[in-house]
């Protein structure tokens, strides 16, 4: 576990890696913050997933999240010393996606979250990687960011975490609710 810093924060900066220290507004921090939550999202519905297949899947994901985590919070002079996410997590979310698509039947609408506490888990996870993917966007577009891979990885993974959603109410037995009868 990294050192406990005492009272670093009290001044409402945040540290990067590297020099310099942001507001806690900054859309850097935003950004991790969104991204800490979707990793705990993915957490919490590991924790009540039953499907055997999701479980590992999960734990791969949040240590790619905490690659991405570390690749947004870094300063341009530390970033190139750093482990980046490659196209090959991408390659491989997206084997894994046709895995599951193989086994799952996709609705004809869209769906209403709750029909089991794991699937909502997993939706609830979605929309929070969606929400991380639209502010990944905005700092790319703004040049904080240069590696578009992180895009494309988190828009991959919010398609996954429908799938695993669906997944997870097949293998418990829970029938879908469209959102339109």
């Amino acid at each position: 576990m990294p050192p406990f810093r005492k009272n670093t924060g009290d001044d409402g900066k945040t540290g990067l890696l590297g020099e310099y220290r942001l507001p806690k507004y900054h859309p850097r921090l935003e950004t991790l913050g969104d991204l800490d939550e979707a990793s705990a999202a993915l957490g919490f519905a590991r924790s009540l997933c039953q499907a055997p297949q999701i479980g590992g899947l999960l734990v791969e994901i949040q240590r790619d999240l905490y690659t991405v985590m570390t690749e947004i919070a870094s300063t341009p002079e530390n970033i190139q010393h750093l482990r980046t996410l490659e196209r090959s997590r991408i390659d491989w979310l997206e084997s894994q996606s046709e895995t599951i698509l193989a086994s799952v039947s996709l609705p004809t609408g869209f769906i209403l979250p709750g029909d089991s506490p794991s699937g909502a888990a997993l939706d609830m996870a979605r929309t929070i990687v969606r929400r991380s993917e639209r502010q990944v966007a905005d700092l790319l577009d703004q040049g904080d960011l240069k590696n578009r891979i992180l895009l494309q990885y988190l828009n991959r993974l919010s398609s996954l975490c429908f799938l695993l959603e669906l997944l997870e109410n097949k293998f418990t037995g829970h029938e879908i609710t469209l959102a339109k009868k």
